[in-house]
């Protein structure tokens, strides 16, 4: 859990670090207003990487989600997903905004940051199945336990 809590408070820094760069970044190169990746960043930290992770040490603390190797493939394969995804639409919105290029490279990598997202909450699903599973079984025992 303390590993979930760490890492939400990291995103969250992070996202707001993110933020003051996106303003700062557009407003010393007169692109106030105008669209680029890097608003994207912000958000990106903060709903996937705070909301995401608060709500899934919420799911740890109910269901000890951590009890299936599954879980630490998900924690990483997340974060790294995240992190490259984050970077490179912040690498791609700062070039928007001081008038470059970025080339198919740069999207190419978001886009597998993004496909590692999606394998990671796979993850995340098939460890929240197996303890519900474990949690309906616990309490099919209990019942029995108690009945007799």
């Amino acid at each position: 859990m303390r590993r979930l809590f760490l890492a939400a408070f990291t995103y969250t820094i992070a996202g707001l670090g993110s933020g003051l760069y996106y303003r700062e970044l557009t407003k010393l190169n007169d692109f106030e207003g105008q669209p680029t990746m890097l608003s994207g960043v912000h958000t990106h930290f903060l709903a996937l990487g705070t909301l995401v992770l608060l709500i899934v040490l919420v799911l740890e603390k109910l269901f000890r989600l951590s009890d299936s190797k599954l879980f630490g493939w998900f924690f990483w394969l997340y974060n790294v997903a995240l992190v490259v995804t984050a970077l490179m639409m912040g690498w791609h919105g700062t070039l928007t905004v001081l008038g470059q290029e970025s080339g198919p490279a740069i999207a190419g990598t978001a886009g597998l940051g993004h496909m590692t997202m999606s394998a990671a909450f796979v993850l995340l699903f098939l460890a929240l199945g197996k303890a519900l599973k474990r949690d309906s079984v616990d309490s099919d025992v209990e019942r029995v336990a108690v009945a007799a």
